[in-house]
Formats: C-alpha cells, sequence, structure tokens
C-alpha cells in the first residue's frame, strides 16, 4: 500500500467521480437485483468469531458482505488483519479494499457513518458523506448507513436542519446508485412521526431508512406494534440491522420508557422476541432487494468459546430467510 500523504479532497472526489460505475443515475431500489437477499454483518461482529482476520471471519460465518464503518478521516478501523489497515481516503486504498474484497468473493453492502456532531446543522458535519458517495459509487457499495440525531434540540427544533442536512447529502448523490438510509436509533428516529416527516422532506429517491427491527421495540413500542411499524415503512428500506431482545412476558406488549435494561435483557436473533420471519416477509412484500445485516448486542451472556456457534446460528437463521 503506498503510505503517501492523501491528495485534497478536491482531486480526490475528481478522480473517483471518473471511476463511476454503469447504471448512474438510476433509481436507487432499481440497482437491488441479486436473486436472494445478502447476509451480512456489521464489521464490529467479525471480531467476536476470535478470527485472525476479517476476511477469514466472513469466510468462517458464511457471509456475503459486510457493513463497513467509516471515521470522519475515512478510515475503516472495523476491518482487521494481522498486517494491513484498511481506509478509504486515497486511491490506493480504495484499489486494496477493492481487490480484498475481489480475492473473496464478498462485498460491502453499506458504509456506516456516524456524526458526532450534535446538530447536523454545519458542513463539517456532513462533509464525510458527501465524500464517500463517490466511494461507494466505485466499491459498488448501494447504502451509506446515517445516523441523524438532536443531541440539544427538541424534535421539533431540530428537524429543518436535518432535512436540509440530508438534502445536501443527496445532492451528492446524484447520478448514481447510492442511497444514504437513516437509522432509527436512539430517540428522534424511532419516533414514527418525526422519521415520516424527515423522509418525505428530503423526499430524494436517494433517501430512505435502515430498519433496525430492535430499535423501534427497544424504542418502548409494544410487540404487537412493532410490525405495524415495520409494514409503514418497508418500502422506504434501504438496508437493515437485525438483533434481537426478550423482555420479561408483563413488558413486552406494553409501553415502556428506552433505558439501559436494554443489554440486560438482549438475545440471540434466533431466541428473541422479534420474529425475523415476519419482518423478512413484511420486506419482501415491499419488494426489498438488498441484505439482512446481522447486528449481535448479546454475547457478553455467554463464555467466549460460545461466542463463534452463536453466529453461526444467527446466519444461518438469516440465510433461511434470505
Amino acid at each position: 500500500m503506498n503510505n503517501s500523504p492523501a491528495f485534497s479532497r478536491r482531486a480526490f472526489l475528481q478522480a473517483m467521480g471518473g471511476l463511476a460505475l454503469a447504471g448512474a443515475g438510476q433509481p436507487c431500489r432499481g440497482a437491488f437485483a441479486p436473486a436472494r437477499l445478502i447476509v451480512s454483518c456489521r464489521d464490529l461482529v467479525l471480531k467476536d468469531t476470535g478470527k485472525s482476520d476479517s476476511w477469514t471471519a466472513m469466510k468462517e460465518l458464511g457471509l456475503g458482505g459486510v457493513e463497513v464503518r467509516v471515521e470522519d478521516d475515512l478510515s475503516c478501523p472495523g476491518l482487521f488483519h494481522p498486517t494491513k489497515r484498511y481506509s478509504v481516503a486515497t486511491a490506493d486504498g480504495v484499489q486494496m479494499l477493492q481487490d480484498e474484497l475481489a480475492a473473496h468473493g464478498v462485498v460491502i453492502t453499506a458504509f456506516g457513518l456516524f456524526r458526532r456532531g450534535s446538530e447536523w446543522r454545519t458542513q463539517k458535519n456532513i462533509s464525510p458523506g458527501r465524500l464517500l458517495v463517490p466511494i461507494a459509487q466505485r466499491l459498488g457499495v448501494k447504502v451509506i448507513r446515517i445516523d441523524v440525531q438532536a443531541r440539544k434540540l427538541t424534535s421539533k427544533e431540530f428537524l429543518p436542519a436535518a432535512i436540509r442536512a440530508c438534502k445536501h447529502l443527496c445532492e451528492a448523490a446524484e447520478g448514481t446508485q447510492v442511497a444514504f438510509g437513516v437509522e432509527n436509533h436512539s430517540m428522534n428516529t424511532n419516533d414514527p412521526a418525526f422519521l415520516q416527516q424527515l423522509l418525505d422532506g428530503v423526499g430524494s429517491k436517494h433517501f430512505g431508512m435502515t430498519l433496525d427491527a430492535n430499535n423501534f421495540y427497544w424504542y418502548g413500542w409494544p410487540l404487537q406494534q412493532v410490525y405495524g411499524l415495520y409494514e409503514r415503512f418497508a418500502p422506504r428500506v434501504v438496508h437493515t440491522h437485525c438483533k434481537s431482545v426478550r423482555y420479561p412476558a408483563n413488558q413486552r406488549n406494553v409501553r415502556r420508557q428506552p433505558d439501559k435494561s436494554y443489554l440486560d435483557h438482549s438475545a440471540p436473533i434466533y431466541d428473541g422476541d422479534i420474529d425475523y420471519r415476519r419482518v423478512a416477509a413484511i420486506l419482501r412484500k415491499a419488494n426489498y432487494q438488498h441484505d439482512l445485516c446481522l447486528e449481535n448486542e448479546c454475547l457478553h451472556h455467554f463464555p467466549a468459546a460460545q461466542h463463534l456457534d452463536i453466529l453461526k446460528k444467527e446466519v444461518a437463521l438469516l440465510k433461511s430467510l434470505a
């Protein structure tokens, strides 16, 4: 890998733009045409396999793809290897990652981008997302997952700023097959009213949703109501997170407040309250054609020696639904 300094952002965008994939300009859903859904996982899950590198871990789990977290400096710390470090900050880094993907027969189903800025109101807060678009296009990545959360403003105060920022992101995706997928995460976007207004306010084919089926439940929506929320938003889903929880029976169908006890009740997807067969059927009915992405947050309940077997069993369930 060439360790020379990254070239300017302007030059980098120009270079990446010249390498765009064929088919640019088509609606993002039209780009998803696999015969089966891809079974993937978040890259942070891979280390729990105990394997020496991400690629060996993916092979061991039988995955076809991975969601890769990208930091503000465009490094990819969730991908690991004994001798290599991964980044998309330079053309050499993008090429190395592309070569690794081809060599191991897997794809990146989504980039995961977290915003540390509190209100999404500045160019600095959204510029990494715009920079990722040509890189995603080069690597065939269809989705950039984003987390749209207010830290200080109320949802009513925050909504106009969030809409403006997300529209600005989508402008960078014009002419590409890339879509931004806002996750229903934390407080604002687990509120269906806020999420609906955000999706409608942005109003772009390059803006959809990363559906975390468990997060609506964590937020406090009763189990008997969450499937209606999945149905409501399924036509806007471009990416998923699959994890689960097992609450005491007397807490499943009551309106709860979100709290940290969630991790005390986290469970494998094959042993949790959420019926992923039903989730997959809802997505299929809405013509969803991308990935089922495993996000495990329950392994702390189990001895390390059991982690690989648990992950394999979760992947096997998702494969049976794919």
